[in-house]
């Protein structure tokens, strides 16, 4: 049996994280994707009323782009950020706030689709027991993360003086950090289980 030299083994792991990375990324555009045909019209309809009056104001009309981007950090339990009248700002989750909770499946979708790309990671990097799987699959938080981190700016409208985003540092943490490593983890341990 021989031993792999040190360039084949960084080329393995160099080949795992790539692989990572990207199923991170689209597990995270996936999400977004989703969350858009499912929810853009609905999102659309709400922003009507308020572009009305931020348009009789000569404000910029909210596109439903950024307000579904509100809501897919929602559903990883980051809250948007919404100045009040009267200084500071109040957090909301509009998926919680929704009428009747008809749209609290969203709260599955991220940790469903992060399973899932965990799951391939761990299949693609051959892993054989749950440790190494935890660990390729932990690796689609190389894609997500930067993604969560873009996401976070580009879906900020500014409104006056404030503006109305998800609450950067759990977007970060939370939405970037914590849900792949957790879910990726999670994916790729079970994904060890289906190795031959």
């Amino acid at each position: 049996m021989s031993v792999p030299d040190k360039s084949s083994r960084q080329s393995g792991i160099a080949g795992r994280a790539a692989a990572g990375a990207g199923l991170g990324a689209a597990a995270y555009l996936l999400g977004y994707l989703v969350t858009f045909l499912t929810q853009g019209d609905r999102i659309e309809a709400q922003l009507r009323g308020v572009n009305f009056f931020t348009d009789l104001f000569g404000g910029d009309p909210i596109p439903t782009w950024q307000g579904v981007g509100w809501v897919f950090y929602n559903a990883h339990f980051v809250d948007t950020e919404i100045p009040a009248l009267v200084g500071g700002a109040r957090s909301m989750n509009l998926i919680s706030q929704a009428d009747g909770g008809s749209i609290g499946w969203l709260f599955v979708l991220p940790p469903l689709l992060l399973f899932a790309a965990g799951l391939a990671a761990g299949r693609v990097s051959g892993a054989t027991d749950a440790v190494a799987g935890a660990k390729s699959g932990a690796l689609v938080a190389a894609g997500y993360l930067p993604l969560a981190v873009i996401g976070a700016f580009l879906f900020r409208y500014a409104v006056g003086d404030g503006t109305v985003a998800p609450t950067l540092v759990t977007a970060v943490l939370l939405a970037g950090a914590v849900y792949p490593a957790v879910f990726g983890s999670i994916g790729g341990a079970v994904s060890s289980l289906l190795s031959d």
